[in-house]
């Protein structure tokens, strides 16, 4: 071999090796620019809610048939896909146990998949900057830990350690008003000083992509609570109104793009212990996310179509409450009111309260039951009519049969006394409240109890022969 080609062969293996030194740095530089891309843009709520969807629509929709599964594994892959199947259909009706499956899978995937860790989980929340912080991620938080303590007391125990279910005057407003503020939010999250683990910041990530994916927005949370009821879209301007006063009046429009001025999207009130308070720091955000939630809260066991011909409805949800939904043109907005019913406290004695003279009163509502007199109870809306007329069926004797008639069903009496021959009826697009009536009479019940609007009861309970009716 001469010297020339050792030397070529020299100068090809310092080519090659330069070659592949070059490759190798390349790739490495590739791999960070690749890092800091997915570090600025992939762990945001958004990309986030992108791929949970995307992931459980392949779990749903996979051929378990193609992959070549073992007969045991296969029927266990099957079981498991049907049960994703029925609790991400469930969850949209306000089943808590569905919901909880739902969060628990979400949240595997964001940690075993998606590759969420601590050190990038405060690019979907600013965890550790309160001051970057929103209102509602403060009350997402504040929500997450009293949970953990309290249950469904949660919100309850929240307002009522700082005192937020009192008349107060807000900036803008000459009368005082119950309201919950942002800067009240944001002064208890300062006192409650809370230190979150890695999974308690996850679970509250997890809670907020569920809320956009298949929950309530907003109000998801807040909805599962032990509170009286709550609504949306009742107060704010409507879209309607805006689009109106766009053309004329530019000064208005850009106090409220800076929420000045409240839309009807903003609007989120809770009924607590009879009274409405205005949940200010909360919002939906956009006219269409209050509409997503209008059109799915009412869908258990599937009611009907709410369109532009049928403006309203009203239906239960699968824990018991009642909702009614209403859309324009029958209502100014799209709006929503969910009531809850407390069955497991539906006693007299829980119902006054304590209050002077209410032995009296108690003794006196016995008597008038056992005596299977008429009775007829009637009041302003939310004032708690139907829970004291839960604690009153208590006192009606067990030998009696009751048969009750609703617009939608609310008392749910067979909960509380599941042993006792109760049925009820209620109305339907084809079958009217007179008509349920009717049939009721023929049934053997030795008590009617009809909840119905005051005027039309009236005529109601007039046309009974029971010998005892509500």
């Amino acid at each position: 071999m001469t010297i020339t080609n050792i030397l070529l062969i020299l100068i090809v293996i310092v080519v090659a090796a330069y070659g592949v030194l070059y490759s190798i740095k390349k790739k490495k530089n590739a791999e960070v620019e690749v890092q800091i891309d997915v570090d600025d843009k992939t762990y945001t709520i958004e990309k986030m809610i992108d791929f949970v969807k995307r992931r459980l629509d392949e779990i749903t929709k996979i051929n378990l048939y193609d992959i070549g599964l073992s007969e045991e594994e296969l029927k266990r892959r099957k079981n498991k896909k049907y049960e994703l199947k029925k609790a991400l259909k469930g969850c949209t009706y306000g089943d808590v146990n569905d919901k909880k499956y739902v969060k628990e899978l979400i949240f595997d995937l964001l940690q075993k998949e998606y590759g969420v860790t601590e050190s990038n989980i405060s690019k979907a929340i600013p965890f550790d900057i309160p001051s970057r912080l929103t209102p509602q991620d403060k009350f997402d938080i504040l929500i997450y830990t009293y949970k953990k303590e309290f249950g469904y007391e949660a919100l309850t125990e929240l307002i009522k350690k700082y005192n937020l279910a009192t008349l107060k005057y807000v900036e803008g407003d000459t009368k005082p008003s119950y309201v919950i503020t942002s800067q009240e939010i944001e002064e208890i999250y300062e006192k409650e000083n809370i230190i979150l683990a890695f999974e308690d910041k996850l679970g509250v990530v997890t809670q907020r992509i569920y809320q956009h994916y298949k929950g309530y927005s907003s109000i998801d949370e807040v909805r599962d609570m032990n509170i009286d009821g709550i609504s949306g879209g009742v107060s704010g301007l409507p879209e309607s109104f805006l689009s109106q006063v766009a053309q004329t009046d530019s000064d208005y429009i850009e106090q409220i793009t800076e929420h000045r001025v409240p839309r009807a999207c903003d609007s989120i009130w809770i009924f607590f212990q009879g009274k409405s308070i205005r949940l200010a720091f909360l919002s939906f955000g956009t006219e269409g996310e209050l509409k997503r939630v209008c059109q799915n809260i009412y869908k258990y066991n599937n009611p009907g179509q709410l369109s532009d011909t049928n403006g309203y409805k009203i239906n239960e949800m699968k824990d018991g409450s009642r909702v009614v939904v209403v859309r324009p043109s029958f209502s100014e907005t799209w709006a929503f009111f969910v009531r809850k019913f407390d069955v497991k406290r539906s006693t007299l004695e829980q119902w006054f309260k304590g209050e002077p003279g209410c032995d009296d009163s108690i003794e006196l509502l016995k008597y008038l039951v056992k005596g299977a007199r008429i009775i007829s109870i009637t009041g302003e809306q939310g004032c708690g009519k139907t829970t004291m007329l839960m604690g009153m069926i208590e006192n009606i004797y067990e030998t009696m049969n009751i048969r009750v008639q609703e617009t939608a069903f609310e008392l749910h009496l067979r909960k509380i006394y599941p042993t006792r021959n109760i049925l009820t009826f209620r109305e339907t697009e084809t079958i009217s409240g007179q008509e349920g009536l009717d049939v009721q009479k023929k049934t053997d019940g030795s008590v009617n109890i009809i909840r119905r609007g005051c005027n039309r009861s009236r005529s109601i309970l007039d046309d009974t022969s029971s010998p005892s009716s509500f």
